[in-house]
């Protein structure tokens, strides 16, 4: 099957979003959220298995990523910020309820969707991010979380982890998606994809942003409390070098209903190193 994905513009929460979409418009709605230093292309290998099993997805750039708008300031890039957008995205569409799939970054938002405004999602799946109390509360007891987490650091200062990125062409970002993945995850295709994305204006300091809210912008405590009542999968690879794989499980024990699958083998992009299996786990999880 032939799967065919479209692109557009839309308007939420006072800026504009590009989006990937594919599949039947009247098929159950899938929302992807990608992570950093990633755009809609990070789920190039999930669109066209979730939209020939039926599913309508929608696959955005998130604020301050390649085509979409990158508005100014740190507050801006704050989680609530982030979730206002894919709840804006949602109601563009009509869409009331929403499956939702979030890898790195794109699963923080989605933890932060399922415990502010759960009747808006139907179910979730959750690709190698902590729950947020999990993340906060292991950086404050691990040495060894704190020290992988280095980077989170090294992005509060300006203008820095910009110039790293963009050394010598680029290779400084490529670099360091070479670092956190198997041999052979990233093609030169790839490659060229991520370089032109990044070059987008204003696209490296919009996405380095999303790090600098995190530090500087108080999160309010949910109305409802921390834990999830959205039925949640979690998928972890646990070759991650970012973020430990220990952190799963207390993730899972937060959700009223869910499950956990590890890979072995695999490293922080597992929906690239396992494609297959993830899409197929996606699917089973979001169908139900």
């Amino acid at each position: 099957m032939n799967i065919e994905i479209q692109h557009e513009t839309i308007h939420t929460n006072g800026i504009t979003l590009h989006v990937a979409s594919a599949g039947p418009t009247d098929g159950p709605p899938v929302i992807l959220l990608h992570g950093f230093p990633d755009f809609w292309y990070g789920w190039h290998r999930q669109i066209p298995a979730l939209a020939e099993a039926g599913f309508r997805v929608l696959a955005p750039d998130q604020r301050g990523c390649n085509l979409s708008e990158k508005p100014r300031g740190i507050r801006a890039y704050a989680p609530d910020q982030l979730a206002a957008d894919v709840i804006g995205l949602a109601d563009h569409y009509g869409l009331d309820r929403v499956r939702l799939v979030g890898h790195d970054w794109g699963g923080m938002v989605s933890w932060y969707l399922a415990m502010t405004v759960p009747e808006r999602l139907h179910r979730m799946v959750i690709l190698n991010v902590p729950h947020p109390s999990v993340m906060r509360r292991t950086l404050q007891r691990s040495f060894s979380q704190l020290r992988k987490s280095w980077y989170i650091f090294l992005f509060q200062l300006p203008w820095l982890p910009e110039a790293s990125f963009r050394a010598r062409d680029w290779e400084g970002g490529l670099r360091a998606l070479r670092a956190s993945a198997q041999r052979g995850t990233f093609t030169k295709e790839d490659y060229a994809r991520y370089r032109e994305a990044w070059a987008q204006p204003g696209a490296i300091t919009g996405m380095f942003n999303w790090y600098r809210a995190l530090m500087r912008v108080p999160l309010p405590r949910p109305a409802g409390g921390t834990r999830v009542r959205v039925p949640t999968r979690i998928l972890w690879g646990c070759k991650d070098i970012a973020l430990d794989a220990a952190m799963a499980q207390p993730s899972l024990d937060r959700c009223d209903e869910g499950d956990l699958h590890f890979f072995e083998q695999a490293t922080h992009w597992v929906q690239h190193d396992e494609a297959a299996e993830v899409n197929r786990l996606i699917i089973e999880w979001l169908g139900m």
